[in-house]
């Protein structure tokens, strides 16, 4: 599957897309680019969203090898 991080994970993993993941779903798929990236990008990732394939998903979501996932870190903003 192909993965797109967004903001301060893509700041934090020097890259916007990560090719051929694997994880049966998206708290493994966590999990697992905590491990190469460290705590701080599992805790941001999880903080934050995943949408899977353009839908938003749970972390429980199964992920496919053809799945395109995002992750989306915590926006805060406002006026």
């Amino acid at each position: 599957m192909r993965v797109r991080l967004f903001a301060a994970l893509r700041e934090i993993a020097g890259q916007s897309w990560l090719e051929d993941q694997r994880a049966p779903d998206v708290d493994a798929l966590l999990r697992s680019l905590g491990r190469r990236f460290g705590a701080e990008f599992e805790r941001v990732a999880r903080a934050g969203a995943a949408v899977v394939n353009g839908e938003p998903a749970p972390l429980d979501a199964v992920l496919r090898p053809d799945d395109e996932v995002t992750l989306l870190p915590p926006v805060s903003g406002g006026v």
